[in-house]
């Protein structure tokens, strides 16, 4: 069956035509799905009930069932974390963030992970299948409905690696941002990549206006093959150069990721290697003092390293941010989504 939260216009129009229903059928199903976020087609009250059976028949809407929401604790952080239940029963988690300009949801793009870096929860367990577009909004549309607040801000870090799964995240991307449905401007969504350098390539064609998010986590192959085995396939200086030309195509400046591990990154010469692969790049680098995962054996870098680290990549020229921990009471930071184990 067609999932109709994942089709654009035409598309819609088109997957209609066999039902000869008038042009504003399929606007009105459209309104319904992205802009109001329903979850299934009985809820589109303006429909007949004849046609609501009809297209029960031949289609179906994504939609995410709130199976468990935890709160974190800390008033200033206001992080909300989902866990989802899909159509197959698969599970998956999302994190909505409070912030003085707004909510920002950390979409997830994949059920599990191929990446298997060695300091994220998500990959652990291995990868199920890839999210639909439909899924991708649903999550947001879910979120929005239980907060009865508008989200303002995508973020895509949550579980499964969004290149990976890159047709149906540039359509979540279309549709999250089509004037007729949530109308989120595009220079308010990032986009977090491991390093796919052929997908990063395809990107910079898309004429999207998203800010790209890097996962770097090392200045070194050595290191980083170890902690991301993507590095084999595609090394550091590979990485940069499709980054170089992202950012001439798109104008845009890229955004590192540098999650802080005790002992393992975090070192004077780790940054002073850094600060010499970034120099000269129109980039940002947001450095992330590691979240706990337990069972992975990693421990966040002490605040004195984080500051010391940050002073070296500052002195070089370079823009660096400390990112603040939101929601880690609730297992809901950087790294720690895990979806369906977390029923463990």
């Amino acid at each position: 069956m067609t999932d109709l939260r994942s089709l654009y216009p035409d598309e819609l129009q088109s997957a209609l035509a066999p039902l000869r229903l008038p042009d504003y059928r399929a606007k009105q199903i459209f309104d319904w799905m992205q802009r109001r976020g329903i979850g299934s087609i009985n809820e589109m009250t303006n429909l007949p009930k004849d046609l609501r059976a009809q297209l029960n028949e031949c289609f179906f809407i994504a939609s995410c069932e709130i199976v468990r929401k935890q709160e974190s604790k800390s008033e200033a952080c206001g992080a909300r974390k989902y866990l989802f239940r899909l159509h197959d029963e698969q599970t998956i988690e999302s994190v909505v963030m409070r912030y003085a300009y707004g909510y920002s949801v950390c979409v997830s793009t994949q059920v599990g992970c191929k990446m298997a870096c060695a300091f994220c929860a998500s990959g652990q367990h291995g990868f199920t299948r890839d999210l639909l577009p439909g899924e991708m909004l649903a999550q947001i549309h879910a979120a929005q409905n239980d907060l009865g607040q508008a989200i303002s801000h995508i973020v895509l870090m949550g579980m499964g690696e969004p290149l990976d799964n890159y047709d149906s995240t540039v359509k979540f991307l279309r549709l999250a941002t089509h004037p007729k449905g949530l109308n989120i401007g595009q220079r308010k969504i990032s986009l977090s990549t491991c390093g796919l350098v052929p997908q990063i390539d395809r990107l910079a064609g898309e004429h999207l206006g998203v800010t790209l998010s890097i996962s770097l986590h090392a200045p070194d192959d050595a290191l980083r093959s170890q902690l991301m085995p993507v590095n084999k396939a595609y090394p550091i200086a590979e990485l940069l150069a499709a980054c170089g030309r992202y950012a001439k195509a798109t104008g845009r400046r890229i955004s590192f990721e540098y999650a802080l591990l005790r002992d393992v990154n975090d070192k004077t010469e780790h940054a002073r290697e850094l600060a010499s692969r970034l120099k000269g790049m129109l980039c940002h680098v947001n450095l992330i003092p590691a979240n706990p995962v337990p069972e992975l054996g990693f421990h966040r870098s002490r605040p004195e390293q984080v500051r010391e680290f940050q002073g070296i990549l500052e002195q070089s020229g370079l823009a660096v941010t400390v990112r603040r921990s939101l929601g880690g009471d609730i297992d809901a930071a950087c790294g720690q989504l895990k979806g369906g184990t977390s029923c463990e």
